[in-house]
């Protein structure tokens, strides 16, 4: 999950393509802060520990009370005008959304389940209590996939087959060729693809990361999504860790060490991933 959040950080100062499109720039500035992508990570992670073994309503329940929980804690994140107006219902309900906040949030999905299908039903639940759309539900599933594939060894051509056949997303276009026209735009169908290539063009965990910041646009979430699969793949130097813990509440991070417990409790000792 840290690249999750590390992408959300080093992506949000060059969000709304406040940035060169470069690879060239400081990892870390005074704006490189945590928004609701980093939140609501933290939430979704919180909700599917309190739950592992549960029902599906319980599941779902679980979530709907953390990122509610979470979210007023931190009404100032950054969160969309239908996102915000669900955090403060009494009774929330799922609103069709086919934005890519449900595939920014799933990393820990990625990480929890033994199995890949496993992982897949896991993202649809937490996609499904706002994101219920077929795409906002295919984003999630997409993110958490390749997180799982990439931490248990496939190659990348392996996990673009997989992302191809399963999801249908477009990844024959490279970087360079995405970059000039690419702008602003909240979809799953317009973020997740754009992030798979970046992690698919990097050449290891920083490269990933500046590669989804050259982009532009909504360059936080891509480079969140971005990031958090190129964790599970490829691993995060020490020194870049310690920048984001510097950068999260102690409350953040509680959850977070308690994720990081849990999955190194029952990772393979033998399955060593790609890292």
């Amino acid at each position: 999950m840290y690249g999750a959040i590390l992408g959300d950080m080093i992506g949000a100062p060059y969000e709304f393509d406040r940035g060169d499109k470069t690879k060239d720039f400081p990892l870390f500035i005074r704006g490189s802060q945590f928004t609701d992508d980093s939140v609501m990570s933290i939430a979704v992670a919180e909700a599917l520990l309190d739950t592992m073994g549960q029902t599906d309503d319980e599941v779902k329940a679980a979530l709907v009370q953390s990122m509610q929980t979470w979210g007023r804690k931190y009404p100032h994140a950054g969160y969309g005008g239908r996102f915000r107006g669900w955090l403060s219902e009494k009774h929330p309900e799922p609103y069709g959304s086919y934005g890519n906040g449900s595939a920014m949030r799933v990393s820990s999905a990625g990480w929890l389940y033994p199995t890949l299908d496993e992982t897949r039903y896991a993202a649809r639940l937490t996609a499904e209590v706002t994101h219920n759309h077929p795409e906002g539900i295919k984003g999630a599933e997409a993110t958490a996939s390749a997180i799982f594939l990439a931490r248990t060894g496939k190659s990348k051509d392996e996990i673009q087959d997989y992302i191809v056949s399963e999801f249908g997303y477009d990844l024959s276009r490279t970087c360079d060729e995405i970059r000039p026209t690419y702008h602003h735009v909240e979809s799953c169908q317009k973020t997740v693809p754009e992030a798979i290539t970046a992690f698919l063009e990097g050449t290891d965990f920083e490269d990933v990361i500046r590669t989804a910041v050259s982009l532009g646009g909504d360059c936080d979430t891509l480079t969140c999504i971005a990031g958090s699969i190129a964790e599970a793949f490829y691993g995060i130097p020490e020194e870049m860790m310690e920048e984001c813990r510097k950068r999260l509440p102690n409350e953040m991070l509680g959850v977070l060490n308690r994720f990081e417990q849990a999955v190194h409790s029952f990772l393979d000792p033998f399955l060593e991933g790609n890292v």
